[in-house]
């Protein structure tokens, strides 16, 4: 009476349900449902909720509307349909966000709690705006029930089918081993100075990588510059005036714990500390160079610029005095403590869309004359503020604003995570 059903209608005969229902908990576990995070009122209609999560994967993120990168529509697409994309995006990521909200919870706890609720796993899609790029880092929340992350139209598709009641389902071959505590280190190197041993020039970048992908442009490039840099100063240079040191950090991306760590450890170099030159955003050429908020050591820059080949520092801009800051890579564990270190930014290549914690961040994306440009300027600066007659004042700005106008303070110091009970993240 009903062979052209709508739906799948399926019938389980069972094996083992005197057992303890074996033969019914294998189908489940062999075909795991996928729900979407529901519509809730409130914190209460989620908790009353939460056990329909038992058994299940979650999907926990915002179904992007489009996979194309906005400059494609704008290339592309019609003033108007650029302006439709744009609203309807934004309706339904505040949409999104409410759903969210009205959990009572915290995006970064909400996993938690869902495996706490018996979830078998988290579902999430965490695109960066680019052709077939995702965020990969900072995902799993979770300490049993797995957390994968899918491509934008793989999780957009999934999105759709579950939203629309047509049963998914996902099967996930994921394998972990739990080893507890794993000592991590950072990598050191020195060449030590023959006039001025107690005073110290710092190289600087992290090593440790987000595993999406093989961590070449963060900060596999800023690694290499500094390698290479200490392999120029020792073969021309191996008698320093200062002693000149390279810090590979470790533990940059659960909160610049490696070089933090060194600060609290070594007050000695930091107070010797001549001047540190960190490099942490891309395989671009190094394009410009902040000051930090010390007043006076653009002098000092601009003099050793001034002795840098035309070709090198013709791409380099100082600014001056420039704002400390407070974090985001391991210059700033030196700042804050009023030591003069920099960053030396460099040219976008896209780096925050395509290879920045990404699964794109591979070894193609290097572009090697630019890495080469940036291993010879780091070796000169080191060897030019190593000669320095004079130390690099340490004279700090007093005009400090925050975001609101208001007066701000140079940012304090943190304490390193030396445990995964402290980690950051």
């Amino acid at each position: 009476v009903y062979p052209n059903p709508r739906r799948t209608i399926l019938v389980g005969h069972w094996s083992g349900e005197e057992q303890g229902l074996n033969g019914s908990r294998a189908f489940v576990a062999d075909h795991p449902e996928v729900v979407v995070l529901p519509r809730v009122a409130d914190s209460a209609a989620f908790q009353a909720w939460l056990p329909q999560a038992r058994g299940k994967w979650v999907l926990t993120s915002f179904p992007q509307p489009t996979c194309r990168p906005d400059e494609n529509w704008v290339k592309w697409g019609t003033p108007e349909s650029v302006r439709r994309l744009a609203q309807t995006r934004d309706s339904a990521r505040a949409e999104w966000d409410a759903r969210v909200r009205n959990t009572g919870l915290a995006a970064n706890v909400l996993p938690r709690r869902l495996e706490d609720a018996g979830a078998l796993g988290i579902v999430t899609g965490n695109w960066n705006r680019g052709w077939g790029v995702n965020f990969t880092y900072a995902q799993a929340r979770t300490l049993r029930a797995p957390t994968v992350d899918l491509s934008c139209e793989d999780y957009g598709l999934v999105y759709r089918l579950a939203e629309n009641g047509q049963g998914p389902q996902l099967r996930v071959d994921a394998d972990a081993e739990l080893q507890g505590e794993v000592p991590v280190f950072n990598v050191f190197a020195e060449i030590r100075g023959r006039e001025r041993p107690n005073e110290y020039v710092m190289l600087s970048a992290h090593f440790d990588s987000w595993d999406g992908a093989s961590g070449a442009t963060d900060n596999g490039t800023g690694t290499v510059t500094m390698m290479e840099a200490m392999r120029i100063l020792k073969k021309v240079y191996p008698n320093p005036r200062r002693t000149i040191l390279v810090g590979h950090w470790s533990g940059e991306e659960q909160g610049l714990n490696g070089s933090r760590a060194f600060v609290a450890d070594h007050p000695e170099v930091v107070a010797g500390l001549q001047a540190l030159f960190n490099q942490d955003n891309g395989t671009g050429r190094v394009s410009n160079v902040g000051m930090q908020g010390f007043t006076e050591a653009a002098t000092f820059f601009r003099g050793w610029l001034s002795r840098v080949p035309e070709e090198i520092r013709r791409h380099i801009q100082v600014q001056a005095p420039g704002t400390p800051s407070a974090g985001g890579s391991d210059h700033s564990s030196f700042v804050c403590a009023g030591a003069p270190a920099f960053m030396l930014g460099s040219l976008s290549w896209d780096y925050g869309t395509y290879t920045w914690h990404t699964n794109r961040d591979t070894f193609d994306k290097i572009a090697f004359d630019d890495l080469r440009n940036n291993a010879v300027l780091t070796a000169m600066l080191a060897y030019l503020a190593s000669e320095e007659p004079g130390r690099v004042s340490r004279a700090r700005r007093t005009d400090l604003r925050n975001d609101r106008g208001e007066t701000g303070v140079w940012p304090a110091c943190q304490q390193p995570a030396r445990s995964a009970a402290q980690s950051t993240r």
